[in-house]
């Protein structure tokens, strides 16, 4: 479990390339949704803005928080899909051979263990990724000082329940096409 626990933490680190500035984008255009101003008018655009405004460093704004949200919830995700579906395999079964409900059920509980993870650097990142520039001077330590001081530290926790809600059917449906498809492949090109 370690070694999962290892491999899905570097897995955060490549999805972590390629998320970062998705997620600031969308972060963008939902606080410009929730406030009714248009300064962009869709995702190109913002990411054009934001390159003409800072460089790729203003495309890239939060990838450190992206970094601590991803990294250990991706360790995490991965490692308890894994150690579900060995406590859910009946003994003297193959773990390759565990039923389509066992499966949604460990990928569900992947995901909110991936989740449960995942919310205090995900608000962290959305609200310094939401920021005027120069507001958090000293990146996440400033952004997590004002929340705590502001809000309390179950501000870490905003939407909790919304994200625990999705996260069931959205991984649970997540690792049934993993597996699915993995037995595919494996019939197509046997021992590949």
């Amino acid at each position: 479990y370690p070694q999962l626990f290892a491999a899905g933490m570097l897995s955060g680190v490549f999805t972590t390339v390629i998320m970062a500035p998705g997620e600031r984008i969308k972060c963008l255009l939902q606080i410009q949704a929730a406030t009714g101003e248009t300064k962009y008018s869709g995702s190109l655009d913002c990411a054009k803005q934001l390159y003409r405004e800072a460089g790729i460093r203003g495309v890239y704004k939060g990838t450190v928080l992206t970094l601590m949200r991803d990294v250990p919830a991706s360790g995490m995700y991965f490692m308890t899909y894994e150690w579900l579906k060995n406590v859910l395999t009946p003994e003297g079964k193959s773990v390759s051979d565990l039923s389509v409900p066992r499966i949604l059920f460990a990928g569900g509980l992947a995901g909110i263990f991936n989740w449960a993870v995942a919310i205090p650097p995900d608000v962290l990142k959305s609200r310094f990724q939401t920021a005027p520039p120069g507001k958090y001077p000293n990146g996440f330590r400033d952004v997590l000082r004002e929340l705590i001081k502001e809000e309390g530290v179950a501000s870490l926790y905003k939407g909790f329940t919304a994200v625990m809600i999705r996260a069931f059917p959205a991984n649970a449906a997540c690792f049934l096409g993993f597996e699915v498809a993995m037995k595919f492949l494996n019939w197509i090109a046997p021992g590949l």
